[in-house]
């Protein structure tokens, strides 16, 4: 993908509803437990890490490095999103033992183009998987610090990442952890130049990073649903519940109430209502004897139909800041490799659009509206006359 650009397969799985934030993961989203993180741990813990970083940086540029004072906060994706770029290096190093939960890292492609130049000795550096390669590389080595320095007290026996994975995407297509989720705001300078790492590590894992460092905090208690109410359970021993199940009657005892499921052995009348109770040896049974109906439930199908529902409207409000190709193209034609090969300066092209025939317009080479060329201030132009049914998007886009 290219910088600030999304592909039209990546708006139509958003628009779908469909995971597209995976950056080469292939985890979905899971709803994040209410656990309180322990913010003075994990910034104690960051002060600790931030001058390795420096040495990290420092020695794999072999550029003058040093870290700020590190911050440590409790936000949700919203306020992240508001903290970096529109467009993003992002690398997922998701913990593979020990912990579990998302852990992200973030820079703007700036950064990641200084460290790619100075450690590839390059002027003019590109983001490619060349490129992409070498920032995984420097968030391998932080990640390899901070497992270092967890594993340290012993709490965390085999902790490990998985091998950190670096894509540049527009920051509302980055997956983010869920809910609330602590980030790690680290300011680097590097040759003189100032940059920021962020580092977002989800609710479970910022909590099991501050139990082996001495704090932490456990998961909200969850209340016990009540005995009573519509339910039918109560808080009585079992003993003395009725109705009884499961008892069989025997040396003649009666046993009177509502009884399920016990047989009647030796003759022995069982009074009140009683349910798949079998009739063994001709003995006779009072009151009303029912059956358990069984249980019968309407199959529910999918609805495959298209929607344009609130979901809908929310995911493409993700993307609404996202830069598209907008083209307007005169005509085409068809020509043999002789005739191509046969063009000159003076050359004339006849086009398939007959003149003032309106002229196509298309967003990422898909055709949305009609108009026609019109002149401003010596600039070409072209007013919109038409614009084309939904359906023939969807039928373009096929």
């Amino acid at each position: 993908m290219s910088e600030g650009s999304i592909s039209q397969e990546e708006i139509d799985a958003l628009l779908s509803g469909v995971d597209v934030g995976g950056l080469g993961s292939s985890g979905s989203f899971t709803s994040a437990p209410d656990i309180s993180i322990d913010v003075p741990t994990l910034q104690n813990f960051a002060g600790k890490i931030k001058d390795k970083l420096a040495d990290i940086i420092k020695n794999m540029t072999e550029q003058d490095s040093t870290a700020d004072s590190c911050t440590v906060e409790s936000l949700d994706r919203d306020q992240l999103l508001a903290k970096i770029p529109e467009v993003c290096i992002a690398v997922m190093a998701d913990y593979s033992a020990g912990l579990g939960g998302d852990h992200l890292f973030l820079m703007a492609p700036e950064f990641a183009k200084k460290l790619v130049g100075y450690i590839n000795k390059e002027d003019n550096p590109e983001l490619d998987d060349m490129g992409l390669s070498v920032i995984s590389e420097v968030i391998a080595s932080h990640s390899g610090a901070e497992i270092t320095e967890l594993s340290a007290t012993g709490k965390l026996p085999g902790l490990a990442t998985n091998p950190p994975e670096a894509v540049s995407q527009p920051k509302a297509m980055i997956r983010m952890p869920q809910g609330k989720f602590a980030l790690f705001t680290y300011p680097v300078t590097v040759a003189g130049e100032s940059y920021t790492i962020w580092e977002a590590v989800s609710s479970t894992v910022a909590d099991g990073m501050a139990k082996a460092l001495g704090g932490g905090q456990s998961a909200a208690p969850v209340e016990a649903a009540p005995m009573g109410g519509s339910s039918g359970f109560t808080s009585q021993p079992m003993m003395n519940a009725q109705p009884q199940m499961g008892m069989p009657q025997q040396m003649g005892m009666p046993m009177g109430g509502m009884q399920m499921g016990m047989p009647q052995q030796m003759g022995m009348p069982m009074g009140g209502m009683q349910m798949g109770m079998p009739q063994q040896m001709g003995m006779p049974m009072g009151g009303m004897q029912m059956q358990t109906p069984p249980n019968v439930q309407t199959l529910q199908f999918q609805n495959f139909a298209p929607s344009q529902g609130a979901g809908e409207q929310g995911n493409i409000s993700l993307i609404m800041d996202v830069f598209m190709e907008m083209t307007v193209e005169l005509g085409r034609t068809k020509k043999t490799i002789k005739e191509i090969l046969g063009l000159g300066e003076g050359t004339i092209i006849e086009l398939d659009k007959l003149a003032g025939e309106p002229v196509d317009i298309l967003v990422n080479h898909k055709p949305i509206a009609k108009g026609e060329v019109v002149v401003i201030d010596e600039n070409f132009g072209v007013r919109v006359t038409e614009i084309l049914p939904a359906l023939e998007h969807v039928g373009s886009a096929m």
